[in-house]
């Protein structure tokens, strides 16, 4: 088993927090992982990237060219990366910030999911990333959405574990609309 996901936004977006617990959850689940984020200077607002792959066996680099799952959370990483993205592959957009339909790609499977709307019902529009996850773990089975939960006090730190509940709401919810959406 090999999976490996770039997950693109601009910073602020919890892109890297993304990555951190997504490698977390792996590892708890007795898999090797790699994680290689990637942002730009700007401290709020640039680029911000990170790469996981996940596997039963070892590793071998952590760059990926071409990515079997890219998660854009925003317009411009679609333009940067959806053409990446390997044949028989899947994308999952964030539909609230971007249109998909533009990509022109028919030999990959696009599912889109309102993140900012479902974080913003679920009372925190800073849970993007969360809703984003939980979209991605029901979508691939990389990992169970149940160890996105368990490994958030170990990807967040100890100040921020008050929110640890809110967040598996939105990794629980993301999870749901995209099985939703690739139901429909």
């Amino acid at each position: 088993m090999r999976k490996d996901v770039l997950i693109a936004g601009f910073g602020g977006q919890g892109v890297l927090l993304a990555g951190n617990l997504l490698s977390y959850a792996a590892l708890d689940e007795g898999k090797n992982v790699s994680y290689f984020p990637a942002y730009g200077v700007e401290k709020r607002g640039g680029s911000a990237t990170c790469t996981v792959v996940i596997a039963d066996g070892a590793v071998g680099s952590p760059v990926v060219g071409q990515p079997s799952v890219l998660v854009v959370l925003n317009q411009a990483s679609l333009e940067r990366f959806g053409a990446r993205v390997r044949p028989g592959g899947v994308l999952i957009a964030n539909s609230s910030l971007v249109d998909v339909s533009s990509l022109g790609r028919t030999d990959i499977e696009i599912v889109s999911v309102p993140m900012n709307e479902i974080a913003t019902e679920l009372g925190d529009p800073r849970m993007v990333n969360m809703v984003a996850l939980g979209a991605y773990a029901a979508l691939t089975d990389a990992v169970q959405v149940t160890s996105l939960a368990a490994a958030l006090s170990q990807a967040l730190p100890e100040r921020n574990h008050r929110f640890i509940p809110a967040n598996v709401k939105a990794i629980e919810t993301g999870a749901e609309a995209a099985r939703a959406k690739k139901e429909a």
